[in-house]
């Protein structure tokens, strides 16, 4: 054989290798948002099945977000250690322990699981931007649009999708959180054949900056506090936006639906926005339409205009994809490297999601105290005002790891 076909033969090879290792990215996505937004429509049902109070049921939403808040900081240290593909992995594996304790019994193990799943999320959550800044550099707004698109689509999915699978089984809400073992499963075949392919980290590559210096980065800390804004809206819609719609005279079948029809306003942007940003110098046009597209549909629910009720959850649905493209892209725009962009996605998740874990237990808990959710809306259209003036500051040019951003 020539040396041309033999370098046509490896092309060939390495492009096919890039296009499995993209189908087991999304396949790894596809898992990344449904064992939570499945929980939503349910609420109600769990609550009165297992006799437990609104904040409590709150806390189904609230445990996934404090494990992310907690395990974010170890995720570039394991990697590191071990190889990204192989803490993936290990997460998926938890993952679908998880899924699988969650409705075979009561309180304890409905905990139990979500916590699993918590930590497994926490650790993929972290490690995918850096997985994807470092095997596909040229190509990271397109490959961040392929993986958050999938996340928004089983998103949207588990959402419409729970109360329906739950009202046709016997099982109630357990085979609806049950149901996600499937695609789980699925993930994990095709993840053993992508670990025969494992590239552990170089050894001799180090970064070429203290750690420590992130803590010192303004520019990380808006990263940071955008990542927990946008992901704080997001968690406490997807926990109470169906029982809001509920009292106000929806159906619970319908408000599931259009707690998923949020999620499906998503997917388009969440795949077409990291493109755009990965072309521009800075983002706060983006930024702008953000902010814009979630405080009128939040007003929008707050005054109660259910005849609009479809635009209002569109227009939130259509600002949280922006939003969550352009926090996964940040972490990839405002640093140099792999390592940069897993310790700043790990600082700004474990941060963030703190923050963000507020949200759930904090909108039950306020429902429970005032008996209505005026303030509990107020609230989000408030954070939507500081994701904006922190966003403004995230999407200028620059990288965390200069001394003035």
């Amino acid at each position: 054989m020539s040396m041309q076909a033999l370098i046509k033969e490896e092309r060939e090879r390495s492009k096919a290798g890039k296009l499995f290792l993209l189908f087991s990215i999304i396949l790894l996505a596809l898992n990344m948002r449904s064992p939570i937004t499945s929980v939503g429509p349910l609420t109600a049902m769990i609550r009165d099945n297992l006799g437990i109070s609104s904040t409590t049921a709150g806390a189904l939403t609230t445990v996934p977000l404090l494990a992310f808040a907690v395990l974010s900081p170890f995720a570039s240290k394991m990697a590191r250690k071990f190889g990204m593909e192989v803490v993936l992995f290990g997460a998926l594996l938890v993952l679908t322990a998880g899924l699988a304790l969650r409705p075979i019994g009561g309180v304890t193990t409905l905990f139990t699981g979500t916590l699993l799943i918590g930590i497994a999320i926490a650790l993929c959550n972290v490690l995918m931007p850096a997985f994807v800044k470092r095997n596909f550099a040229h190509q990271i707004g397109l490959v961040t649009g392929f993986y958050a698109m999938s996340m928004n689509l089983t998103g949207a999915l588990a959402s419409g999708f729970s109360i329906p699978i739950a009202t046709s089984s016997d099982f109630g809400w357990r085979a609806a959180v049950g149901f996600w073992l499937i695609p789980a499963g699925i993930a994990i075949i095709v993840w053993l054949s992508q670990m025969t392919h494992i590239r552990h980290p170089i050894k001799t590559e180090k970064s070429t900056y203290e750690k420590a210096s992130l803590l010192t980065s303004s520019l990380a800390w808006k990263v940071t506090a955008f990542m927990g804004i946008q992901s704080l809206l997001f968690y406490s819609l997807v926990a109470w936006l169906p029982e809001i719609l509920q009292e106000q005279g929806m159906s619970a079948g319908a408000s599931g639906w259009m707690l998923s029809m949020i999620q499906f306003a998503q997917l388009p942007v969440t795949f077409i926005v990291p493109i755009i940003a990965d072309k521009m110098s800075n983002q706060r046009p983006l930024v702008v339409i953000t902010s814009l597209l979630l405080i009128v549909g939040l007003s929008g629910i707050l005054l109660g205009l259910t005849e609009f009720v479809l635009l209002w959850v569109i227009m939130i649905g259509t600002g949280g994809g922006f939003a969550f493209s352009l926090a996964m892209m940040f972490f990839s725009l405002r640093t140099r490297n792999s390592f940069e962009a897993a310790d700043l996605s790990g600082m700004a998740q474990s941060a963030g999601y703190l923050f963000a874990a507020m949200g759930p237990a904090l909108f039950g808990a306020m429902h429970d105290f005032m008996n209505g959710w005026t303030l509990p809306i107020l609230l989000l259209i408030g954070a939507s005002i500081c994701l904006f003036i922190v966003g403004m500051g995230a999407a200028k040019e620059g990288y965390v790891t200069e001394k003035t951003v």
